[in-house]
């Protein structure tokens, strides 16, 4: 509790330090107005580290000696791990603080702290993440992918889409590639040949991957040559339902809960960390028709809010085979 106490302190101090840096951008006692909020620019920071005494403060110290502003900071200190994990949001003026002088800012915090992990983030400045999107035959992911990158609700740029399944050209997610200038890229397997290493050239230039009801296992050679992080997305169905036709086994089951499951890919299937999950209640008065849209809808809803969370650097390894989600 004490520790509890000491980080609580240090880092309404730092807030406060924050808080006053942010009158140097204004001539003294001028108010903050709506013309200087329209000159900054918005940055995000995630920490992870060896837990230790004075953390909040140099964080913030840094932040508020270059004329920023922390807007929100979320700290996480597990109880007996020797750990500190944080993400934080300001707004800072580019002019006065450098895109190339923060990262040199913080990489000295990286090295004074042995961080495992210091990133940072200015969505208008840095280029968009880019990524490519594996789907099979399903559409209502990739398609809830595609329509939430268009409304500019997903901050990526969408490379590519990769498929096992072939899609004629008249079809509604061909049209929609075709029209947006998003290469789709057919590449029919088997049991022997499941293209990894085709995929592998093809994504070779991307940030991360997301599987969009990819209904292909990717061995651990191709995690291993990838070598970046991927995305996928399942029905909450497992493991009591496997096979074909999940969502009938359940409905003819009865179940009440349904729910789906957005995670890291490892090389145990469907076993790696979990980035989002999302439930909802299905009951007697349902059809199977029904059972299966809400099913669906939970799986688009979970899975374009983990790459959201992913690109907003809301997501953070914990322990073996966990997650800190801020």
């Amino acid at each position: 509790m004490m520790a509890t106490r000491k980080l609580c302190l240090s880092f309404n101090r730092a807030l406060g330090v924050a808080n006053r840096s942010l009158k140097s951008l204004n001539s003294p006692g001028e108010s903050l107005d709506s013309r200087t909020y329209a000159s900054l620019t918005h940055g995000i920071h995630v920490f992870h580290c060896p837990d230790e005494v004075g953390i909040v403060a140099k964080l913030s110290e840094c932040i508020a000696s270059n004329g920023g502003n922390i807007l929100g900071a979320d700290v996480f200190v597990p109880e007996n791990k020797n750990v500190f994990y944080s993400r934080s949001e300001f707004i800072f003026d580019p002019l006065k603080w450098p895109r190339a002088q923060m990262d040199e800012d913080f990489l000295k915090l990286l090295k004074r702290f042995n961080a495992m992990r210091s990133v940072v983030r200015v969505p208008l400045l840095d280029p968009k993440y880019k990524i490519a999107v594996l789907a099979s035959k399903q559409d209502h992911c990739l398609v809830d992918l595609l329509h939430g990158w268009q409304e500019g609700r997903l901050p990526v740029d969408i490379t590519r889409v990769i498929s096992n399944h072939e899609r004629v050209p008249n079809t509604h997610v061909i049209r929609f590639l075709e029209r947006h200038g998003i290469p789709y890229h057919y590449l029919p397997t088997t049991k022997e040949n499941k293209r990894e290493d085709d995929i592998l050239e093809l994504v070779r230039d991307t940030d991360f991957l997301v599987l969009a009801r990819y209904m292909q296992i990717l061995s651990g050679k191709f995690l291993r040559g990838y070598g970046k992080d991927i995305i996928n997305i399942h029905h909450g169905l497992l493991p009591s339902f496997k096979g074909g036709n999940p969502s009938k086994q359940a409905f003819d089951s009865g179940v009440k809960l349904i729910g789906a499951t957005s995670h890291f890919v490892t090389e145990r299937l469907d076993a790696g960390p979990i980035i989002e999950q999302m439930v909802e209640r299905v009951s007697h008065r349902d059809n199977l028709h029904s059972f299966v849209h809400k099913s669906e809808n939970l799986e688009k809803q979970c899975l374009i809010k983990a790459v959201k969370s992913y690109c907003e650097l809301r997501v953070l390894p914990y322990e073996q085979n966990k997650t800190v989600v801020f």
